[in-house]
């Protein structure tokens, strides 16, 4: 996914508007859009189980154990209460060596494992058909889980950065589509505003091609797929949830939450930090 990792080390940007979903006839849902559904509603047993029996129907489809990887990603940032917003509006909490929180050692194994299936099945399905959508798509998720993994769950920050490159090689050909697959926009978007709020010093030595370390540029890319990405759209706008807080740009905040409590009405955390930050806006003083 490659979004949440790098959003700690951010400062501000431009204002960052509330991205309804897009006004578009949704296609069928499959399995794997149920999946992903039931992991952004914390539905991790039932993200996993619809997995499970997608894997008994279609057993070499390297996006089931993609989604599998990005459950369990959820499920320990859950765990360990990184996904709470005030984790992301202090950068000490992404330092090497920083974390006191422990990795679940039965959850990283089956984490790597299905990280281990994805890329199995893809490299094969891509051998034959290197152009295969949902073969690309699984290898840039899993890239972008396992940067994230790294960086928040066992807070090697330098290695993250090491592996980020990995998801643009898969988002540049799926972007390289007519129509371009719009998740894909989520790797290059947090990577452009990553970069561009990096110290000189660091900026050097982080160099990724095609990435110019333009914010503004970033949050447009995170707009594409926060409107019209079909997998990760949720994801995106919680990026830019994120991106906003950061910017103390309270309201846009509390539009983009309201639009996702709207959408996963079960998620517990979505709930919590909508109520947050509408006590935020309503003790502001006005101007």
């Amino acid at each position: 996914m490659i979004g949440l990792a790098g959003f700690v080390l951010l400062g501000a940007a431009g204002a960052v508007q509330a991205v309804p979903p897009a006004a578009l006839a949704p296609p069928s849902p499959t399995a794997i859009d149920r999946a992903f559904r039931r992991m952004y509603a914390f539905d991790f047993p039932g993200s996993l189980a619809i997995l499970d029996e997608a894997a008994r129907e279609d057993p070499d489809n390297p996006l089931i154990p993609a989604v599998r990887a990005s459950t369990y990603l959820f499920m320990e940032m859950d765990r360990l209460k990184i996904l709470e917003m005030r984790f992301f509006l202090h950068d000490n909490n992404l330092v090497d060596g920083s974390a006191k929180l422990v990795p679940d050692p039965q959850v990283r194994t089956r984490f790597m494992a299905a990280l281990d299936d994805t890329r199995r099945r893809a490299t094969s399905r891509l051998a034959a058909h290197p152009d295969e959508v949902d073969a690309l798509f699984a290898m840039c998720l899993a890239a972008g889980v396992e940067t994230d993994y790294t960086a928040l769950v066992e807070r090697r920050t330098w290695r993250s950065m090491k592996l980020a490159p990995a998801t643009l090689v898969y988002a540049k050909k799926l972007l390289a589509r007519t129509p371009p697959f719009h998740d894909a926009y989520l790797s290059f978007g947090a990577l452009e505003y990553i970069v561009g709020d990096l110290p000189f010093f660091i900026r050097w030595f982080a160099h990724y091609d095609g990435i110019e370390g333009n914010k503004r540029r970033g949050i447009e890319q995170l707009k594409l797929t926060a409107r019209y990405g079909r997998y990760l759209g949720p994801f995106a706008r919680i990026l830019l949830v994120v991106a906003s807080l950061r910017e103390k740009k309270l309201e846009d905040a509390q539009s983009l939450l309201n639009g996702l409590v709207l959408e996963f009405p079960e998620n517990p955390l979505l709930r919590k930090e909508l109520a947050l930050v509408s006590d935020q806006v309503r003790r502001r003083p006005r101007k």
